[in-house]
């Protein structure tokens, strides 16, 4: 008596009827992807033995990775089509067209994944805005969520299944967290038009209108996020100011232009005192500064005629703009010492008092 086995050998290729024929076909196309993907793997290995000294493909090491992926990958979608034109069966080609598209978003994520780094070495490293490096930065964060979930959504819909109320929950769930988180969005906005508009940088100089009371007013960016902005003061405090408050207020940028900067310094002498003489003191003394720029030179005018005073303003330009207060407490301490040597008065408030007697 023979045995099922040799019975089921016998009936399949002695007299093969339809089952045999797809199964025979099937093995078909599996041993000849077996073979196409063994022979790629060979193919791609000696390619990368031979020129992966080339200077490109030093710079690019992963190429050779993804050029072997992509091959499994179309290995995989002519094996995927051969079994659909062999079967005929729509439950099948459903299927199998819904792990195609889930294989083509995996290939979709992996050339992203691999093309943000090169952007980010090539173009994004040799600017000098950070708006590139923002952009590059949310792609690769968020490109593998939106491709996956794309496709995932294409999946369902091939298999049969109704992905319409599966969006419109998430539409109104987004709609939801987007009233909630209201702020954080408008601040997430606010700092990406910071980027793009570029009122200041990193390393700029701006006024602080948050400063606590009796504190510096001024300090250098240090860093822009896309919700809040951080500066440091000259009193080392670091100021972390939302960007949806920032776009709201004026900026007011000391080194966006040049580092060169113009400091305006109020003085008052007596009605009495010569004035030229004083105008030669005030910009001999702001030349002792080294960082005060002698092209253009300091310059001393005249502004007003107070009640008790000549009211002089100095304008002194300085190379940098964070010896701004350096460059008046200077000025303003040495000019006590000078004036009183020199014999120009300091004015302050005088009030003459007549007394008027009444013989009578």
């Amino acid at each position: 008596m023979e045995s099922p086995l040799k019975q089921l050998y016998v009936q399949v290729f002695s007299d093969p009827g339809p089952l045999a024929q797809s199964i025979i076909q099937v093995l078909a196309i599996l041993v000849l992807a077996g073979i196409a993907w063994w022979i790629l793997d060979i193919v791609v290995g000696k390619l990368e033995k031979k020129y992966h000294a080339r200077p490109f493909f030093e710079k690019n090491d992963s190429f050779f990775k993804l050029l072997k992926r992509a091959g499994h990958y179309s290995i995989l979608i002519l094996s995927g089509v051969g079994l659909i034109n062999l079967f005929q069966a729509p439950a099948i080609e459903r299927i199998i067209y819904a792990f195609m598209v889930l294989v083509l978003s995996s290939i979709v994520n992996s050339i992203i994944g691999s093309l943000i780094p090169h952007l980010d070495q090539k173009i994004a490293a040799k600017t000098h805005t950070n708006v590139d490096d923002i952009v590059l930065g949310l792609a690769g964060k968020f490109s593998g969520v939106i491709v996956y979930t794309l496709g995932i959504i294409l999946a369902l819909d091939i298999l049969g299944l109704n992905v319409m109320p599966f969006v419109a929950g998430a539409s109104v769930a987004g709609i939801a967290i987007g009233f909630a988180a209201k702020d954080t969005l408008s601040n997430l906005i606010a700092g990406i038009l910071l980027i793009i508009d570029r009122p200041f940088e990193v390393g700029d100089r701006i006024e602080v209108w948050t400063a606590p009371r009796n504190s510096s007013t001024w300090g250098d960016v240090i860093d822009i996020g896309l919700r809040a902005t951080k500066i440091k003061t000259t009193d080392n405090i670091v100021i972390v100011i939302p960007n949806n408050e920032i776009m709201k207020r004026d900026i007011i940028n000391y080194t966006t232009i040049t580092e060169e900067i113009r400091v305006r310094i109020p003085i008052g002498i007596a009605y009495d005192a010569n004035v030229k003489k004083a105008k030669e003191l005030i910009a001999g003394i702001a030349l002792e500064l080294d960082w005060v720029m002698k092209d253009p030179a300091p310059k001393v005018v005249v502004r007003n005629f107070g009640d008790s005073s000549v009211d002089l303003q100095a304008r002194v330009w300085i190379r940098d703009p964070r010896r701004r207060m350096d460059t008046i407490s200077h000025i303003t301490d040495r000019l006590k010492d000078v004036f009183q040597q020199e014999g120009i008065e300091i004015p302050y408030p005088k009030r003459d008092i007549y007394i008027k007697r009444d013989d009578a």
